[in-house]
């Protein structure tokens, strides 16, 4: 799954250094046999910007973008959409991507969190319960967080500094955090079908989806090359480890870039 989330990162050319941050010795493994750079952080974070925080402290960038490493789905072309939340004149930089429901059923489940924003796309709420709540009208859609997000040095200095507030210990939403302490999170709204593993449903969806695909690359570069596939084997094992691999191998595991700001 690592495999595919830093291939797209990688495509995404505004990033000047792209790397794994995790504390699994085996996701480490992994980034060896593919030559992806990757930094071993502590075992003892709660959540994944306290492990980003221990990066960006290793690390100095004026932004840092993260993909989460549970996220096989994402597009280069939709993690790009993260530099639309970066406003050099606020103090604290902190933003994500969110995307409409398409499955009324992932409405529901509380693994999906829910985003509701303003016209300027400021966040208002953040919660895995379905908001906002149709009362007067359904002439609306839902909005679900994307594993896609930034933050200056600033925020998460911030982030480390504060505990957990009530809602945020409540729901374990983790950009609650700022939220509670009235700092501003912004949420681009982006067209994708990605699709986060946290539950063996939401795997057993994206294998699917995965076999489509390697399975549609594969006719293609028959047809082009006369009926040999030029995928190389590097490509071939990347699609096997995310399809064989259990979730909850690689979910604890998050992707992050930095991205240097020109003057």
């Amino acid at each position: 799954m690592i495999w595919w989330v830093y291939q797209q990162a990688a495509k995404v050319k505004e990033l000047e250094q792209v790397f794994v941050a995790t504390d699994d010795e085996r996701i480490q493994e992994v980034c060896e046999a593919f030559d992806i750079a990757c930094i071993m952080t502590r075992k003892d974070h709660i959540t994944h910007v306290s492990r980003i925080h221990e990066v960006s402290e290793k690390v100095s960038a004026d932004y840092y973008v993260v993909v989460c490493g549970d996220e096989p789905l994402i597009e280069a072309d939709v993690i790009r959409k993260i530099f639309d939340v970066i406003d050099e004149k606020e103090e604290y930089c902190v933003g994500g991507l969110c995307r409409y429901f398409t499955d009324p059923a992932e409405v529901v489940d509380p693994a999906n969190i829910k985003v509701a924003t303003n016209k300027e796309e400021d966040t208002i709420m953040l919660t895995r319960s379905p908001v906002p709540f149709p009362y007067k009208t359904i002439m609306f859609r839902y909005k679900k967080l994307i594993g896609v997000e930034c933050y200056n040095k600033a925020s998460l200095d911030y982030f480390v500094s504060q505990p957990k507030g009530a809602i945020e210990s409540i729901e374990d939403v983790t950009l609650q955090r700022f939220l509670e302490h009235h700092i501003k999170v912004k949420h681009k709204l982006v067209e994708t079908d990605a699709l986060s593993v946290d539950t063996p449903r939401d795997l057993e969806k994206v294998r699917e989806i995965m076999a489509k695909h390697v399975t549609a690359v594969n006719k293609v570069s028959r047809c082009a090359r006369g009926g040999h596939s030029n995928l190389n084997q590097w490509t071939r094992i990347g699609g096997s480890l995310l399809i064989q691999q259990k979730s909850t191998e690689f979910v604890e595991s998050s992707l992050f870039s930095t991205r240097e700001m020109v003057a």
